[in-house]
């Protein structure tokens, strides 16, 4: 039995603009891969270097999807085969990415080969499983030969990146490209979650699979500073990048829509306690990351407009856009990644405690 809702007579937002979005680079889709956080995440800093006065630029999500495979692999070595290696992460990785490798525009490094215009890692991946495995398998726990045989296999399917490109005629490493072009302040940004499982305006650990290395860099707020968080944020000019579920029988790719059903929750009834139980029984889970660039009041609700790269969006009415309402964000999404500025007051009720 699937449950369904009849979206047609859900009043929203009638345009893209009507969210009056702040600048980003136009959406593009992951294509087959699950890479939904790195897309969403580099999204999220090519928003904000315009947002500090940068030229606009495309970057590359293949850059740090390689050098992401490698860092889980290593992690994995380490651990004797006890740590997560998945297509999954959490946006925080990109930026722990750029700040141990650097970045590249797309036009450097695409990721794709002989003449391929889609992504797919579907093989990528399966090999890169089962050479692991038989590493574990052997019990051979060298690192230097498992990551440069993991680096030979995302090599011949993806490329290997370049070790320098050419900015302004000069010669320039991926590092340099962010610290003297891009100058991206990497230690300036902040995630949140909300969660009774920890102590609020303390910081703690995202505990699901895609954070795995166990980041507990995550500041823990009550849902309803989180929501205003989120909310004010945007209204004052920084987009967020946000994560959580989005499988939801409320979240619709023909009408681009996502809301709470009210067979799930009535919207005014939502609160910490809901929110924890669909945590704690798994109908919440983890299992996208989106751009948030966007906000507008219309219809009795705050309707948030999404940047996303998986299919069901670039499918629907709005090409890669939709519109989720406040009650589906307050009860499905998990976490946000925004710049410290955007949430100030927030910021210092934390650090006071």
């Amino acid at each position: 039995t699937v449950l369904t809702m009849d979206f047609s007579g859900i009043e929203h937002p009638a345009s893209v603009a009507d969210c009056n979005p702040v600048f980003h680079t136009p959406p593009i889709r992951q294509d087959t891969t699950s890479t939904c956080w790195c897309f969403s995440g580099l999204s999220f800093v090519e928003s904000e270097l315009v947002r500090l006065g940068r030229p606009p630029v495309k970057l590359s999500e293949m850059f740090v999807v390689y050098w992401e495979y490698v860092e889980k692999a290593r992690r994995w070595v380490r651990e004797k085969g006890n740590s997560e290696f998945g297509e999954g992460s959490e946006q925080e990785a990109v930026l722990l990415r750029m700040k141990e490798y650097g970045i590249v525009p797309v036009s450097d490094y695409t990721g794709l080969l002989n003449g391929a215009v889609e992504h797919n890692h579907g093989k990528l991946f399966r090999e890169l499983q089962d050479f692991l495995s038989y590493l574990k398998a052997h019990d051979n726990w060298d690192e230097a030969y498992a990551l440069a045989n993991v680096r030979l296999i995302l090599d011949r399917h993806m490329g290997r990146p370049p070790e320098t490109i050419l900015v302004d005629g000069k010669q320039m490493t991926p590092k340099e490209y962010l610290e003297k072009k891009l100058r991206f302040p990497l230690d300036a940004y902040v995630s949140f979650q909300s969660c009774i499982t920890d102590t609020f305006f303390t910081r703690g650990e995202f505990k699901v699979p895609d954070n795995w290395w166990h980041s507990a860099e995550y500041w823990n707020v009550p849902l309803d500073e989180w929501m205003a968080a989120i909310t004010g944020a945007i209204r004052g000019g920084y987009s967020v990048a946000i994560g959580g579920d989005v499988s939801e029988s409320g979240k619709d790719r023909d009408s681009g829509l996502a809301v709470i059903p009210t067979y799930d929750i009535p919207g005014d009834r939502i609160d910490q306690s809901s929110r924890e139980l669909r945590i704690d029984n798994r109908t919440t889970g983890d299992d996208h990351g989106i751009h948030l660039v966007g906000t507008c009041r219309a219809c009795g609700h705050d309707w948030f407009l999404i940047k996303d790269s998986g299919s069901g969006a670039h499918d629907g009415p709005y090409h890669g856009y939709s519109f989720y309402r406040d009650d589906f964000v307050k009860l499905k999404m998990l976490t946000f990644l925004v710049h410290r500025d955007g949430v100030k007051d927030l910021l210092r009720k934390c650090e006071k405690n």
